[in-house]
Parts: structure tokens; C-alpha cells; sequence
């Protein structure tokens, strides 16, 4: 999908697979609105919503690793879900909708963020879509700097991106 070499080695967007849930599931929790979200020691939901989202091509949910320089596969340090939804509105285009996106919170500020986001704006235009959108809780000031940086607008509640 991605590969970049980034401080600290080679960061790398894949696939997530079902091994990789518990990561993704402890860096949705990584924060203070995540913290009170998220169960880990039930896994059964997330093992049904992974079944759900990999057995259907319109929903991607994506993890990067970190591997160390001259390590071949590193640790899950991010992860995010895209997914593409049809529409009447606005000529009966497609859109894609991009969540839970995080990055491990020792390594936020480096970069691995707007690789994500910047491939699923690839990928979406790719798939014939012609705007992004994404929620954000209000309390997250920085990620709302953040998309505004990578060109969203926060047009309504939600923030949008016009592909």
C-alpha cells in the first residue's frame, strides 16, 4: 500500500489482519476520549466488526508499522478505517469516509498521521470519489489543526474535504 522512510525506520500501511485487533484496539484506546470508549477484555465486538468491514470491498481498515532500520516487519503503531459510500447528492457521487484514525501517542508529531491521510485521499480519488468527510470530536483541537493543514474544512458538524 505505503511505504516511507520515516525517523526511527520504515513505516509501512497495510492491510490489517485479525491478529492485529488488539493493537488496533489498544491505540483507540490511547486517549482520554478512547479510554472510556473502548473494552479490550471483550474482543468478540471487534472480532464481529472485523468480519464485517474485511468481508466487504467498500470498507478498508488499515495499520501501519514502524520497523526499525535493517528490520524487515515492525510493531502496528497506527491504524484508521476508510470507507467508500454511494450517493444521490451532489450528482450521485461517491464520497469516502475516513475513522479512527490514530497514531501511537509517543509518535505523533512525525509524520506517520498525514501519510495515512494522504494515501486515503489517493485511494478515494482512486476509487472515483469526490469528497472525503470525517467526524471529530470537538475536545480534539490538535487533529482539528491537523485536517485543516491537509485542506478539510470544517463546513458543518463534521469536516468534509472536496475531492
Amino acid at each position: 500500500m505505503l511505504t516511507a522512510d520515516v525517523d526511527g525506520g520504515t513505516f509501512r500501511l497495510r492491510h490489517a489482519s485479525h491478529a492485529d485487533l488488539p493493537a488496533i484496539v489498544a491505540l483507540l484506546a490511547d486517549d482520554s476520549l478512547g479510554a472510556g470508549r473502548e473494552r479490550s477484555h471483550d474482543m468478540a465486538p471487534y472480532e464481529r466488526a472485523f468480519e464485517a468491514i474485511d468481508a466487504d470491498p467498500s470498507h478498508l481498515l488499515v495499520v501501519g508499522e514502524l520497523a526499525p532500520p535493517s528490520a524487515g516487519v515492525g510493531p502496528v503503531v497506527a491504524t484508521f478505517q476508510l470507507s467508500f459510500l454511494p450517493g444521490i447528492s451532489r450528482q450521485g457521487s461517491w464520497r469516502s469516509q475516513i475513522e479512527g484514525v490514530r497514531v501511537a501517542g509517543s509518535l505523533r508529531g512525525q509524520g506517520m498521521g498525514n501519510l495515512m491521510v494522504q494515501w486515503a485521499i489517493e485511494e478515494s480519488r482512486r476509487r472515483g470519489c469526490r469528497m472525503m468527510q470525517l467526524t471529530t470530536h470537538k475536545s480534539r483541537t490538535e487533529a482539528h489543526r491537523f485536517y485543516a493543514q491537509l485542506g478539510f474544512d470544517a463546513s458543518h458538524e463534521g469536516m468534509k474535504l472536496t475531492l
